[in-house]
C-alpha cells in the first residue's frame, strides 16, 4: 500500500517583505521565461506575492493551503491579457517554493 505524501509546512514567517519580494521576483522571472515576457506578468506576480504574504502573516504555513488561497483569490484577477490562469500561477508559486526548499516536486522528498 502506498503512503500519502506528508504536507509541506513552512516555518513561521520571519521577514514578510523579503519573502514577498523573493516570490514576486522569482514568479515574475518564471512567467517571462515560460511564455512571452508581458507587462501583465509583473502585476500577476505582485498580486500572487501579496496573497502569499498576507496568508503567511495570518498564520497559514501549510503549502497546500497557501496554494488553494492563491487559486481562490486570483480568480478575481483579470487574466484576459495573459496566457496564464489562477491555477498555473498557484502551481508555479508552489513549485518555486518547493525548489527553494530543496524538495523534489515529483515525489515529495
Amino acid at each position: 500500500m502506498t503512503q500519502p505524501i506528508p504536507p509541506v509546512v513552512l516555518p513561521p514567517i520571519q521577514n514578510p517583505a523579503q519573502e514577498g519580494e523573493w516570490l514576486q521576483k522569482t514568479l515574475h522571472d518564471w512567467l517571462d521565461r515560460e511564455f512571452l515576457p508581458e507587462a501583465i506578468n509583473a502585476k500577476i506576480a505582485e498580486r500572487a506575492a501579496q496573497i502569499f504574504v498576507r496568508q503567511r502573516l495570518e498564520g497559514e504555513n501549510d503549502l497546500g493551503a497557501l496554494v488553494i488561497a492563491i487559486v481562490t483569490e486570483m480568480q478575481a484577477f483579470d487574466f484576459s491579457r495573459s496566457f496564464y490562469s489562477e491555477f498555473a500561477i498557484a502551481n508555479a508559486a508552489s513549485d518555486l517554493i518547493l525548489d527553494s526548499l530543496g524538495i523534489d516536486r515529483c515525489c515529495g522528498h
